[in-house]
């Protein structure tokens, strides 16, 4: 009984139709939004930037050094077959 009724309630609710929102209201809102956000300070973009960019570089020595032990290796194993 209780699952006919939400089901009901479901259907009803899908059959109203949906209100359209002017974009007036979406931007009010999205001014509304920035305004709670919590903006970092230049500080803290510098060092986060800083970070951002040591992890890179560590990264991409980490592959480089994969990427040339594997080669190496498939050369070594390659050269002796030929």
């Amino acid at each position: 009984m209780a699952k006919e009724k939400s089901v009901e309630a479901v259907k009803s609710a899908a059959a109203q139709p949906k209100k359209k929102r002017s974009i007036v209201k979406y931007f009010k809102d999205a001014r509304s939004e920035f305004k709670k956000v919590v903006w970092p300070s230049r500080k803290q973009v510098v060092n986060n930037t800083i970070v951002v960019i040591i992890s890179l570089v560590v990264s991409g020595l980490a592959i480089w050094a994969l990427d040339s032990a594997f080669g190496s290796l498939l050369m070594l194993i390659l050269g002796r077959y030929n």
